[in-house]
């Protein structure tokens, strides 16, 4: 194997894409895009204390290859990202332990916090940390565990075809949990169908491995992803564990009964390892939402729910259903392509629908629908509004989709 040199007798290992980030002795791969090229930044990383430096490009290691400090350090290879990836799978291989992933349209990063916090009852729990969930992020999650770590969390993103698949085949999950699907990135998927298709990518996966699944009994749509995988593979069997979406329960941080279905989810993946009901409640009951997530905020002049992480059409309405506030605060929900400007005009006549009062719109989407209430291009634009006429004494949800920043509110509210 390649990377035996690396890995064998390893507790862990370090490695970095990022020069401004590297610990004495990582591994450093040379990623590159269309506006970066880390193979220009090979030297300086091995300059820095990087152990070695993998690149993929043969001009830049005939130049380094004459200096000194780079000749025995260097490692040429076809391709940087796909090197990472296949690093990240031989070490998940090396370990062997557990690993569960999580994907979902929504739901997938508030369901990977509540079951790390469940599951960390009882296990040394490595998972995803922030939002490490891409083609990138994924082999970066995977190269922290460590051999210390009893079980592992990997959350896997999505925005087109085939991504989930690529995402199973470096982690090569025991077991998964779809939390939902749902309209987002319309504009990669090309339709709800490709959304599904996708993401049952991970059922495809568990059914041909005879892993297990997590799967919402309640989704109609979860069911008919999973017989359809099912098909695929009639002489395996894999284990399906089934729950349904019980009430939100008393005296958790979690704002809105969507979250009940997060909070079902990981008290049954709990009660599979051996953690009790009582005991996942528990644990559920002590976190604490952040990073603009479902986050309830108290300020001098108003009370506040954050979800400015991101939006999409399903999780945008789940909000305002289940909000009981008076003011919206709402931003621009992206990459839906051509399904925009009908989506945005859903959001506005659901409002309207509900009678809602006090509702402040951001975005170039929400100025193309037809609407009762003001629409401001870009978050600046209603910040410099809110100087003139504050808000005090509301009850605001804040949500938008996380390039269109609303964050940049929080000062003013």
């Amino acid at each position: 194997m390649i990377w035996d040199f690396l890995i064998k007798d390893k507790h862990s290992l370090c490695v970095s894409t990022d020069t401004r980030n590297l610990p004495a002795d990582c591994v450093f791969f040379a990623l590159h895009g269309e506006r970066f090229d880390g193979n220009k930044f090979a030297q300086q990383a091995l300059e820095s204390g990087a152990s070695l430096a993998v690149i993929d490009n043969p001009e830049v290691f005939a130049a380094y290859s004459q200096s000194p400090i780079a000749h025995s350090r260097i490692l040429l290879v076809e391709d940087t990202l796909l090197a990472l990836q296949d690093l990240a799978r031989a070490w998940r291989r090396e370990l062997g332990l557990p690993i569960i992933a999580i994907t979902g349209t929504n739901g997938k990063t508030t369901t990977k916090e509540l079951l790390a916090t469940v599951l960390s009852t009882k296990y040394n729990l490595h998972y995803t940390q922030g939002n490490l969930n891409n083609q990138i992020g994924v082999p970066l999650t995977l190269l922290q565990i460590t051999r210390a770590h009893e079980m592992a969390i990997v959350e896997m993103g999505a925005s087109h075809p085939g991504d989930i698949k690529e995402l199973v085949d470096i982690a090569e999950p025991n077991y998964g949990l779809i939390t939902n699907v749902g309209r987002a990135h319309l504009e990669g998927f090309g339709s709800f169908e490709g959304v599904k298709r996708t993401k049952q990518e991970l059922y495809d996966y568990l059914v041909a491995h005879q892993g297990t699944i997590f799967r919402n009994g309640d989704n109609p749509y979860l069911a008919e992803m999973e017989n359809q995988s099912t098909q695929s593979y009639t002489t395996l069997h894999h284990l399906t564990q089934l729950y349904t979406t019980g009430k939100m329960p008393d005296g958790t941080h979690l704002v809105g009964e969507y979250n009940a279905e997060n909070v079902s989810a990981a008290i049954c993946v709990g009660e599979h390892f051996g953690i009790s009901r009582e005991q996942a409640l528990e644990a559920i009951r002590q976190y604490v939402p952040t990073n603009n997530r479902s986050q309830k905020m108290q300020t001098a002049n108003n009370q506040l729910i954050v979800d400015a992480y991101n939006a999409n059409p399903t999780s945008m309405q789940a909000a305002i259903n289940a909000f009981k506030g008076d003011t919206y605060i709402l931003g621009a929900m992206r990459e839906l392509g051509d399904y925009s400007h009908l989506e945005h005009q859903n959001i506005v006549n659901m409002l309207a629908e509900r009678k809602a009062d006090a509702v402040f719109l951001v975005g170039e989407e929400y100025m193309q629908t037809t609407s009762p209430y003001p629409v401001y291009e870009n978050v600046e634009h209603l910040h410099t509004h809110l100087e003139e006429h504050p808000l005090k004494g509301r009850n605001i949800l804040l949500k938008g989709s996380r390039s269109t920043q609303m964050e940049k509110l929080l000062d003013i509210l």
